[in-house]
């Protein structure tokens, strides 16, 4: 961790001033975000970054971060906006190059909070190799902001030519999760009930795209992606079914949740199905490519644990299917809201 360059004794709290256009939020931006995130882009100093892109097609998105509380076992907001944006940007199959950077700070929150959520996001987007090419800074009055919320937008380039997407789910598809589920939210959830386990449930917050740039440079013909974030597995298979056309059948037993989350959610009344998490996606490939896309995805860090949960079929109606270890099959619906607010 490194100091904070700016003298707390003089700022301990974020000032409604620091958002305001003056010497103030000249040294924040000086001293604090140019001074962690040092990129060519930002050196510009321009009200727009100007970048260098290769020529094809490029992926972009956007997304916030409202969690609460800031700092949970496994991450923290700074980690979970980085890794979150490239995350989505992997699921179509880019390569992240840049992202930009929204605070919305309250008035009030310390300095030191500030400065650690600031070295968390460097240190993520070092490990992941993007560029923190532009951003802004506002401040709300206290009260209004809960501490400090995250927008990043990120820009990734494809140089490949699938078009991975919902519609291009086919029958026989075989779905691959790269790893347990449920976990990134049980963290959150023990965190704010105050559950004490035997050892702290650790959010799995953790980027994807080295793994999925792997299978795309080793021609596995991937058809659809999608991270596990906000409704967890089963919001997204039934958000893809629906836009295919197809159902989706997956297996009980074959389905990884860890002890821990699995005793959290039971305590607590939640489904992992629909429990979000960070690091965790579903792919989607031909089922002759399967073998191949499981021993690639099994070599990386992050898809150690990576399993086959089921396929896609033409089973009436169309729907998400679960199937327990005796047989027995219902029918896995989308939620009408979250289980758990605030959580990414």
């Amino acid at each position: 961790m490194f100091n904070c360059p700016i003298p707390i004794k003089n700022y301990p709290t974020v000032q409604l001033a620091h958002g305001g256009g003056g010497s103030l939020m000249n040294q924040l931006i000086e001293k604090m975000f140019l001074a962690s995130f040092d990129s060519a882009p930002l050196k510009q100093r321009h009200d727009s970054a100007m970048l260098d892109l290769p020529r094809g097609r490029i992926a972009f998105t956007t997304d916030s971060y409202v969690i609460r509380p800031l700092f949970f076992p496994g991450g923290d907001i700074g980690k979970l906006a980085i890794f979150g944006t490239v995350n989505d940007l992997a699921m179509a199959g880019a390569k992240p190059l840049y992202l930009s950077v929204g605070f919305i700070l309250e008035e009030g929150l310390p300095m030191e909070i500030l400065w650690k959520v600031i070295c968390s996001m460097k240190e993520a987007a070092e490990a992941t190799g993007v560029q923190i090419a532009t951003g802004d800074t506002k401040v709300v009055d206290k009260g209004k902001g809960d501490g400090i919320f995250i927008n990043t937008s990120g820009i990734g380039v494809m140089d490949h030519s699938l078009n991975i997407a919902p519609g291009q789910v086919r029958e026989g598809d075989v779905m691959i999760v790269n790893g347990d589920l449920g976990r990134h939210g049980m963290a959150i959830m023990a965190v704010r009930e105050g559950l004490e386990f035997e050892t702290a449930i650790e959010s799995d917050a953790a980027p994807l795209a080295d793994m999925i740039l792997d299978l795309i440079g080793q021609g596995i013909e991937i058809h659809c992606m999608r991270d596990l974030t906000r409704g967890g597995l089963a919001s997204a298979l039934n958000e893809i079914s629906s836009v295919c056309g197809l159902s989706m059948e997956i297996g009980e037993t074959k389905i990884p949740v860890r002890e821990d989350a699995k005793a959290a959610c039971e305590l607590l009344g939640f489904d992992p199905l629909y429990v979000a998490n960070e690091g965790r996606c579903v792919v989607f490939v031909p089922a002759n490519q399967a073998p191949k896309a499981l021993e690639i995805m099994l070599r990386h860090d992050i898809g150690k644990e990576s399993v086959v949960i089921g396929q896609v079929t033409k089973e009436t109606p169309t729907a998400v299917y679960l199937k327990n270890a005796i047989g027995a099959v219902r029918i896995v619906d989308m939620l009408s809201g979250e289980q758990l607010p605030r959580i990414c």
